[in-house]
């Protein structure tokens, strides 16, 4: 797959996403080993610590009980099928934790990074897949009608083992889809015309992430800008 030199639709004028930056559809820009070994260890310890009670991870379920397979942490406003709240309704009540400057700051170098716009990230999931954990596919868009017009764009750190990342198109979950392999440190930034991509995570390759991090599973740090008033 080649680098595309093409600007991003939803930019604001930058050049195109940097040499290196791979154009994997329209509005979505993959950058492998974009965190470097020093900043992977560190973002690992912070999820560790905004892991913990109160407030910390828990395993979301759909509207129907049916539990997933990933667990998840939120900060800034907490996200549950199919809803915002400030609070974890779905775990021990607690208030959400804040949205934190490292995100704010990694939130912008991923915009840089992709050459589009910078957004201001107000909400950060972060899934933790055990080696046999999956993620169907699904759409981001329960976020204000705003956010969804602008195609604000939603940026995925991965840490820790490499996955089968699908990505799909706006339409239906199904066929056409290409499938990403993201290491750790890899970074996909994807908005505009792919803001509302089926994605998914089909397959986790137990094993394959750094040792350094000693993590058995793998990690998404998920940012967006979620529209909630206040």
């Amino acid at each position: 797959m080649s680098v595309s030199q093409q600007q991003l639709p939803y930019g604001s004028g930058n050049a195109a996403a940097p040499p290196g930056r791979i154009e994997v559809a329209p509005g979505a820009v993959w950058a492998p080993a974009w965190l470097d070994g020093a900043t992977q260890a560190e973002l690992l310890a912070a999820c560790r610590e905004w892991a913990k009670p109160p407030g910390g991870m828990r395993r979301p379920r759909m509207l129907n009980g049916a539990p997933f397979s990933t667990l998840a942490v939120c900060l800034g406003w907490h996200w549950y099928p199919y809803r915002y709240s400030r609070t974890c309704d779905d775990g021990d009540g607690a208030p959400v934790k804040p949205f934190p400057p490292l995100l704010d700051r990694l939130g912008a170098a991923a915009c840089d990074a992709a050459g589009v716009r910078p957004v201001p990230y107000d909400a950060a999931i972060i899934n933790y897949y055990a080696p046999d954990a999956r993620l169907g596919l699904h759409q981001d868009k329960i976020e204000g009608p705003a956010v969804i017009a602008a195609g604000s764009p939603v940026v995925t750190i991965s840490l820790g083992d490499t996955c089968d990342f699908r990505l799909g198109n706006v339409h239906q979950p199904t066929r056409p889809y290409q499938d990403l392999q993201l290491a750790s440190g890899d970074l996909l930034v994807f908005g505009g015309p792919a803001r509302l991509a089926y994605h998914g995570v089909p397959k986790i390759y137990p094993g394959t992430g750094p040792s350094a991090l000693a993590l058995a599973g793998r990690l998404s740090v998920t940012l967006r800008q979620s529209g909630q008033p206040g």
